[in-house]
């Protein structure tokens, strides 16, 4: 029998069998299981599987945190054993009753988000490589200067670097369809229609070279780069295709269902959705620019100090939109960069309790916790180590307020999102480098001190 294998029938067993299991899905780290009655699932016998760094109750689900890859072969295991599988958006509507408002929101928002963001990641990476390319020492060490580069050349990295921010409202619709029970080939088209080359581009009317055509008094423009009208449009664009579908008889279903919902949306989104959304997303980028930009630094502080907070809320998500909204305005994220030290100084912590730990089941959670965090992956630290003996996340969160703190003085901001900590320096391989670095180990070299200080008693290990 593989690992894997046999870690999938421990969790089924220790979750009360598969009769208490409704769904079984998957994140990049977490096992998400929907159970019928959650007084059933021993806890201890969870966490002291093998390959387990934790689990707790999030949303309706039981989240049991495996780390990257391994997740996924275990999840593979578990639906070999008989366990029905299900996608992330359809846990989400049997635990859509489960939290606030804002809660069940914020889950959607990121439900959606989440299968984009790879190809974000991707845009970042070669905006990345093509700052080093570009740097005046890398071409001087070919005997190169700018001005040598093709104009062939130059379009191809645009090429790379352009196009998902371009057709971002396409992505967005297309994503959002799927998720809330709609065709995801109409979201397609309908978020292809926003950026239509007919339209006025929305960057050339950003520069003033461009200007809006008016339907009386409502400006219409294309919408590149935006995030909330294509969201709501294709949020309100599901629902109104499952309306129109129950309505029109079989036979003309295929004609009359994609036609409707097109005609119908197309006119909304440009006529309402884009100029309130447009309006409201430019008050969201004031709002956060204005936190970023406080003096001193204090931005850059109070969002490392409350970031891995937010994660453990898991609504967290809310960051995709912001990070997207200032990477398509300037280029840039300098939200990536304080983020970073939270994530970074959550590791510095399962670090030192991994090594002043004298328990081999300790050691075993901790050391591969704070590797995954310096990843980029912080929820094996967090819930597996530092949440669980709590001051470890207090000196965690304190040291993460100080990197922060400093990649806001050094005006960090990397050229992607989603990557973080050690694959995050391809998002700073410019001038930036060694600050970058720095912050890292500012963070981790902080919450190591402290946690190893003040933070962690050999006495404190609850295992």
């Amino acid at each position: 029998m593989s690992e894997n294998k046999k870690v999938a029938k421990e969790i089924i067993h220790a979750v009360g069998g598969q009769d208490n299991i409704t769904s079984v899905a998957h994140c990049a780290t977490r096992l998400r299981i929907m159970v019928n009655d959650k007084e059933q699932i021993d806890q201890e016998k969870v966490e002291n599987i093998d390959k387990v760094k934790g689990a707790f109750f999030n949303s309706g689900q039981y989240q049991i945190i495996l780390g990257t890859g391994t997740v996924n072969r275990v999840y593979e295991e578990v639906e070999k054993l008989g366990i029905e599988g299900s996608t992330k958006a359809e846990q989400s509507q049997e635990a859509k009753k489960s939290g606030n408002f804002l809660q069940r929101a914020i889950r959607s928002l990121g439900d959606v988000f989440v299968p984009i963001i790879p190809v974000l990641v991707a845009t970042g990476l070669f905006m990345g490589l093509r700052g080093l390319v570009m740097q005046e020492t890398i071409l001087g060490l070919f005997g190169l200067t700018e001005a040598d580069i093709s104009s062939n050349f130059i379009l191809f990295t645009e090429i790379l670097t352009d196009t998902a921010f371009i057709f971002l409202p396409a992505l967005i619709a297309w994503s959002a369809f799927r998720v809330f029970g709609g065709s995801p080939i109409i979201g397609l088209v309908l978020g292809l229609m926003l950026v239509s080359p007919s339209l006025p581009n929305a960057w050339g009317v950003a520069e003033g070279g461009v200007e809006p055509i008016y339907f009386g008094f409502i400006p219409v423009v294309g919408y590149q780069g935006s995030v909330l009208p294509a969201f709501f449009a294709g949020l309100i664009g599901a629902k109104v295709e499952r309306f129109i579908r129950k309505r029109v008889p079989e036979a003309l279903d295929l004609i009359l269902t994609p036609f409707l919902t097109l005609l119908i949306m197309i006119s909304f989104a440009m006529f309402m959705l884009g100029p309130i959304f447009h309006e409201v997303e430019s008050y969201i980028l004031d709002g956060t620019l204005a936190v970023l930009d406080l003096p001193l630094g204090l931005g850059g502080l109070l969002i490392g100090l409350f970031h891995q907070l937010i994660v453990v809320t898991g609504v967290h998500h809310i960051f995709n939109l912001l990070e997207i909204q200032l990477l398509e305005n300037f280029g840039n994220n300098p939200f990536n960069a304080i983020i970073t030290a939270s994530i970074a100084a959550q590791g510095g912590a399962a670090l030192a309790v991994g090594i002043k730990a004298k328990s081999k089941k300790m050691k075993a959670l901790a050391l591969p916790s704070a590797l995954s965090a310096f990843l980029g992956i912080t929820e094996p630290a967090i819930f597996g180590v530092n949440l669980r003996l709590g001051k470890p996340f207090l000196m965690g969160i304190i040291a993460g307020g100080l990197g922060g703190f400093l990649a806001s003085l050094f005006d960090l901001a990397g050229t992607g999102m989603s990557i973080t900590v050690l694959p995050g320096v391809l998002l700073y391989l410019n001038s930036q480098l060694l600050l970058y670095i720095l912050v890292n180990i500012v963070s981790i070299g902080a919450a190591f001190a402290l946690t190893w200080l003040f933070g962690y008693k050999e006495k404190e290990e609850a295992l």
